[in-house]
């Protein structure tokens, strides 16, 4: 399983990219407005929940490492979640490749892929209110705010809104 973008190659997460799956889960810059600091024990559960071979109807998240295609670096990780109905989208970036694009072009590749592959086409984006460049991702790729949920989640111990974005790519049956 490959995903191609103009920059990027995405491929399921494997037992080698452990360093990297915990460093975008410790790193405060990138998770600040995600979550809470999650124990090494709870990272490492949720990192093994990844691995096994993703299909459509396993209920699991695919778990996608980003590479740059021109310096083979991993520069984050990307995936879905898919309930049968909707899938939702998830990305975390290490801080030194915020900015560059990779986000929006990663997530619509992404899209295209599970759209033509799969034929999904309802997909929700989950955003800790306060995340406005998570929320510029989803605009570019052409989600839309639904609702908000306020006192959705807390963070170091402040609760915060859940901005909820959809993405229609087609009709269900």
């Amino acid at each position: 399983m490959k995903v191609i973008s103009q920059r990027l190659s995405m491929r399921q997460i494997t037992e080698q990219d452990w360093p990297l799956f915990l460093r975008l889960h410790t790193e405060l810059r990138v998770i600040e407005k995600c979550f809470d600091q999650p124990s090494r024990d709870d990272i490492r559960a949720k990192f093994e929940s990844r691995l096994p071979k993703w299909s459509v109807t396993s209920g699991a998240w695919l778990c996608l490492v980003i590479t740059d295609v021109e310096t083979n670096t991993a520069v984050g990780i990307t995936g879905i979640e898919y309930d049968g109905r909707t899938a939702e989208v998830g990305y975390l970036f290490l801080p030194e490749y915020f900015g560059q694009g990779y986000a929006s072009e990663s997530l619509s590749a992404v899209i295209a892929w599970a759209s033509h592959t799969y034929f999904i086409t309802h997909y929700q984006g989950i955003v800790t209110e306060g995340n406005i460049a998570s929320e510029r991702v989803l605009e570019k790729c052409g989600f839309v705010f639904n609702h908000r949920i306020a006192d959705a989640y807390s963070i170091g111990g402040t609760l915060y809104a859940d901005r909820i974005y959809t993405l229609n790519t087609g009709s269900l049956d």
